[in-house]
């Protein structure tokens, strides 16, 4: 297990009491691995210091207020390349049959693009898997983070993270293309309304019930072991 890419799916995830109150064993396990790269503990352990000083309420209100009042930094990955096109549901299927095919059942009411799901999947497969993943999604992670650098939030180490975990660069030409694109104000509760009242299709299973909005019921997730010698297609990104 790619141990880095656990730690930062967890982080990015919901806090939960058991996040909160488990920040310290975390940590130990990020610095007890030789493996990840020294920048890498620092970032996360920023960030798990941070969590493991919240108030919990405090912690889920401040994740609400970031993720899931903005679609310029929502954690669904196919929000900001497909947004309401077509090519959202395909792509969500096709991804959904890359989890199915290696082996990763998910056990959650969350779409399939979720971030933490996606690095949740990816820490169980090879190196090579792995980077080309990455790769594909590299613009997209670093939009986010840029952005969430921007806003002076503790959350862009993680994002930072992912990218020295990375071994290749975003495509600049990509990664323009969105930060060039407006950002939404997460104050504005009427334009919320709408962008939430439009997401109302499921791809496949309990997969997206739900899942979206400010008050979404988010669960834990878990993953299957993969079948040997499969191989991954592409994201479709």
């Amino acid at each position: 297990m790619h141990k880095a890419l656990k730690i930062i799916s967890l982080l990015l995830s919901y806090p939960t009491e058991d996040l909160i109150e488990g920040a310290p064993e975390l940590k130990t396990a990020l610095e007890g691995d030789d493996a990840i790269a020294r920048e890498v503990k620092l970032l996360l352990g920023r960030l798990i210091d941070d969590l493991a000083g919240q108030d919990l309420y405090e912690a889920q209100e401040r994740y609400v207020y970031l993720f899931d009042r903005s679609r310029s930094l929502s954690l669904h990955l196919f929000e900001h390349v497909h947004g309401e096109s077509r090519d959202r549901g395909q792509a969500m299927v096709d991804l959904m049959t890359m989890y199915e095919d290696n082996g990763f059942v998910i056990d959650a009411k969350e779409l399939p693009d979720y971030l933490p799901l996606f690095l949740e999947f990816l820490s169980i497969l090879s190196k090579e898997e792995v980077d080309d993943l990455l790769a594909q999604t590299g613009h997209i992670t670093a939009a986010i983070g840029e952005r969430l650098k921007k806003r002076e939030s503790i959350y862009s180490n993680a994002f930072a993270a992912l990218g020295h975990v990375s071994k290749s660069k975003p495509d600049q030409k990509l990664l323009k293309e969105l930060l060039d694109g407006a950002e939404d104000d997460p104050n504005d509760l009427s334009a919320l309304d709408r962008i939430w009242e439009e997401e109302t299709v499921t791809f496949g299973g309990n997969a997206g019930e739900n899942s979206c909005g400010p008050d979404r019921l988010r669960t834990q997730m878990r993953a299957a072991q993969r079948k040997p010698n499969d191989t991954l297609n592409t994201i479709p990104v």
